[in-house]
């Protein structure tokens, strides 16, 4: 019987190998926007595409940035500059796309754009430090796809959201976590809602990774303000040694964080060039042997080995 199942399950395996491993054809006709190029995952996804003959459209926040990006790249690759908090801004990077695309349609939109905010325990927020990570993570997440959905479909194309291990489970800083929540249930409704008009909607989450995103001095500088500006009865509740102990927490997390991009940029480039895409990517050994795994475990197992840290 252990046999018969190990033969199975091999099988299994054998056929999935294959299936991911067949190529989309004519990549080289195929145009792939991507927001939040400046640095990060945006950054080197774009000049792994590049390489690889797609077209890429590369969303950059400053001009710095974009011009950065094109003395990297080769002329195939253009950049546009885009605050995907700011209709207006995604309005004209719309029509910027429907110029470069034609009647082809985008094969590929890469939703990477994303901001961590402040990392502070919960009630020392105020609420603007949650808006704006929502604002960038989710609404401006949602509002790019929504522009861009008729030039997908006209392809027949991919979109790729890139949400988080925290998005499976949930850990300081609340607003970064509860947007990536956000982030894997619009990307699931969509993929659902999508599915016979060929599209093909994936998840890639990351587990912690030293994109930039994260400064670890900014992060702390930033921690002290709001406990700063945090309540006297609040900052009296909680403690100076609360305080210092979660900022050491923070900062060996951060620390430990990888610096081997390819692991998240690799499943976004499969998610874009294969024939069968995953629905979702964990990017990263901690998010493969430890959040994923931890993510399936009872809830009070979870919160204990959370505590532990």
């Amino acid at each position: 019987m252990w046999l018969y199942l190990a033969a199975l399950v091999g099988l299994y395996h054998l056929v999935r190998w294959y299936r991911e491993r067949q190529v989309v054809s004519n990549l080289q006709d195929k145009y792939v926007f991507i927001t939040g190029c400046d640095s990060g995952f945006g950054n080197l996804l774009a000049r792994q595409l590049d390489m690889r003959g797609l077209r890429v459209l590369a969303a950059c926040l400053t001009e710095e940035g974009a011009e950065q990006l094109r003395k990297r790249t080769s002329g195939r690759l253009q950049t546009v500059i885009l605050d995907v908090t700011q209709t207006e801004s995604i309005a004209a990077a719309t029509e910027w796309v429907k110029e470069c695309v034609g009647d082809r349609g985008l094969w590929g939109l890469v939703n990477n754009a994303g901001t961590i905010g402040r990392i502070a325990v919960s009630e020392w927020y105020k609420m603007e430090h949650i808006v704006n990570v929502f604002k960038v993570n989710l609404f401006g997440l949602a509002e790019v796809t929504l522009s861009m959905l008729p030039l997908v479909r006209r392809a027949r194309g991919r979109i790729v959201n890139v949400s988080s291990i925290l998005g499976r489970v949930a850990t300081a800083p609340s607003p970064y976590s509860s947007s990536k929540y956000g982030v894997e249930a619009f990307s699931d409704t969509l993929r659902r809602e999508l599915k016979e008009f060929g599209v093909k909607v994936s998840i890639v989450a990351p587990g912690f990774f030293n994109t930039g995103m994260a400064n670890v001095p900014l992060s702390l500088e930033q921690m002290k303000q709001c406990w700063e500006e945090t309540p006297a009865h609040i900052k009296e509740s909680y403690g100076q040694k609360y305080f210092d102990v979660y900022c050491n927490v923070i900062n060996q997390m951060m620390s430990c964080s990888s610096s081997d991009l390819y692991l998240v940029t690799d499943c976004m480039e499969h998610a874009l060039t294969s024939v069968h895409p995953r629905t979702r990517y964990s990017g990263g050994w901690d998010a493969k042997f430890f959040y994923i795994p931890l993510s399936y475990l009872p809830t009070s197992v979870v919160d204990y080995i959370i505590s532990r840290f």
